[in-house]
């Protein structure tokens, strides 16, 4: 585990595919988990911080069967897209559907932004060096800097990812956490006066005419 601002952790790196970088991240301010690890590397770790209180998972592809084996050890409750529960129902059982925004008891807001997939949805967190967003494979930046927004050509909805990529942009985060990344770090701080133009650079980059439809 590394201690990435005061009040957020993130797991050993994982690459669950070739060329797939994730970590997963606890926020103490609710002990919640948010994403998920391939192994129990971290258990003991994520223990001496409290334990985990409640996984938020921002799309199916973060399911797999350590969700069933982080719910055993910390006894915690799985939060997970509605209109993905199929797929990450195989896994673990759910706790709790989201398919709404709102705020919820842990002080998370939940913000679907289908588009990536069906249900991929993104959490803001007031956290103790400002607001956390976590983005899923939502909006990633790549290791050059560069904004994107994370298409897939027979998977993703252009025009969903558009809609929900306007969403975020009204959002003011200080800090951005993606799911996959490339280059050194999925935590990003952000000046606020740039927010727009950083998702409008992603917008720029989805297919023309699927994105407008």
């Amino acid at each position: 585990m590394e201690q990435i601002l005061t009040d957020l952790w993130q797991t050993r790196t994982d690459s669950p595919f070739p060329g797939l970088t994730t970590h997963a991240y606890l926020w103490t301010g609710a002990n919640a988990l948010f994403y998920s690890v391939a192994t129990d590397s971290d258990f003991a770790e994520l223990d001496r911080l409290g334990g985990v209180a409640a996984q938020y998972l921002s799309h199916r592809d973060e399911a797999g069967p350590m969700l069933a084996k982080i719910a055993a050890h910390f006894h915690s409750s799985l939060h997970a897209p509605a209109a993905e529960l199929a797929e990450i129902g195989k896994h673990s059982h759910i706790d709790v559907a989201l398919g709404s925004r709102h705020v919820d008891v842990n002080g998370i807001e939940i913000i679907p932004t289908p588009g990536h997939s069906p249900g991929s949805t993104c959490y803001l967190v007031n956290g103790a060096e400002g607001r956390y967003l976590f983005t899923g494979d939502t909006l990633i930046r790549n290791e050059s800097g560069a904004w994107w927004a994370g298409y897939l050509p027979g998977h993703s909805d252009a025009a969903a990812l558009a809609s929900s990529l306007r969403l975020l942009r009204t959002l003011e985060p200080d800090v951005v956490i993606s799911s996959a990344f490339q280059g050194d770090s999925a935590v990003h701080r952000i000046q606020r006066e740039r927010w727009a133009e950083h998702v409008d650079e992603a917008l720029e980059g989805l297919p023309a005419g699927l994105a407008k439809r």
